[in-house]
C-alpha cells in the first residue's frame, strides 16, 4: 500500500481492494460515554466509562477510467466495487479497514452502515459515493450448562429443608470457683458476689453443712448463684 491509502478487506484478506480515487476527507469519529452524577456535599462529578465505537465516514469516486486510479487485481470498472460492497452488506459480516496515513495506520474490524451512489451527470460512468462504517467487536454467548435435578436429589434437599435446626442451649451455665489454700465461703462470697453475708447462699447452692464449710478441702470446685 502506499504512503497515504485505504484498504477494505473481507475474510481475512480472502478479497481485498484499495479505494482508487483517495477521498480529500475522511472523518473518524470517537466519542466518550461520561456520565454526570450529583454526589452530596461533593457536586457534579463526571464518571468515566468505556468509550463508544469509533465511526468512520469518507466520500469519492468509482472513476470510469482506471488510468489514472489505484487499481486492484479483480477491480476494472466502478460496478466491481460497488457489487463488492454491497455484496458484503449482505453477508452481515464484518469487514477490515486499513487506513495509512504519514504517521498514523487504523486497522480495524468494521460494519458497513451506509453506503449511497450515483452516477455523475457530467462524467459518465463515473460513481459518486459515500461510505460510513462502524467500528466493530468481537463477541460470542457463553453456552449456559443447567444441572438436571433427579427425583433423589431432590427428595435429599425437601428433607434438609423441612429438617429443623437444633435449638441452640441457652440455660445460663453457673459460674464455679475452686476453694484455694486459705479461702472461705466468706470470702468466696466478698469476691465474687459482692457480700460476704451472702456466703449462706453458696452453701445453700453446693449442699454444704456449717461442720463442712468450716473445713474446706483446696480444689473443691464452688457453684455461684447465676
Amino acid at each position: 500500500m502506499a504512503e497515504y491509502s485505504i484498504e477494505l478487506s473481507f475474510n481475512n484478506r480472502a478479497v481485498v481492494f484499495e479505494i482508487p480515487v483517495l477521498p480529500e476527507e475522511i472523518e473518524i469519529e470517537g466519542e466518550g460515554e461520561g456520565e454526570e452524577h450529583n454526589v452530596a456535599g461533593l457536586g457534579w462529578i463526571n464518571a468515566i466509562d468505556a468509550p463508544k465505537l469509533k465511526e468512520i465516514s469518507f466520500s469519492s469516486v468509482f472513476p470510469a477510467d482506471m488510468e489514472n486510479a489505484i487499481q486492484s487485481k479483480g477491480f476494472d470498472a466502478p460496478a466491481d466495487y460497488i457489487r463488492r460492497i454491497e455484496d458484503w452488506m449482505t453477508k452481515k459480516k464484518p469487514i477490515r479497514f486499513i487506513y495509512i496515513s504519514q504517521g498514523l495506520k487504523i486497522n480495524i474490524p468494521v460494519s458497513i452502515e451506509e453506503f449511497n451512489y450515483k452516477e455523475v451527470g457530467g462524467a459518465p460512468g463515473d460513481f459518486e459515493y459515500t461510505l460510513t462504517l462502524k467500528e466493530y467487536v468481537f463477541y460470542s454467548a457463553k453456552k449456559v450448562t443447567i444441572a438436571k435435578t433427579t427425583a433423589a436429589s431432590a427428595g435429599k434437599k425437601k428433607q434438609a429443608a423441612a429438617k429443623k435446626p437444633d435449638r441452640p442451649d441457652e440455660r445460663a451455665k453457673p459460674k464455679t470457683v475452686k476453694i484455694k489454700s486459705g479461702d472461705s465461703l466468706w470470702t468466696i462470697a466478698k469476691a465474687n458476689l459482692g457480700e460476704g453475708s451472702r456466703y449462706k447462699e453458696l452453701m445453700k447452692l453446693n449442699n454444704i453443712t456449717e461442720a463442712q464449710a468450716k473445713k474446706l478441702k483446696v480444689g473443691t470446685v464452688i457453684k455461684l448463684p447465676g
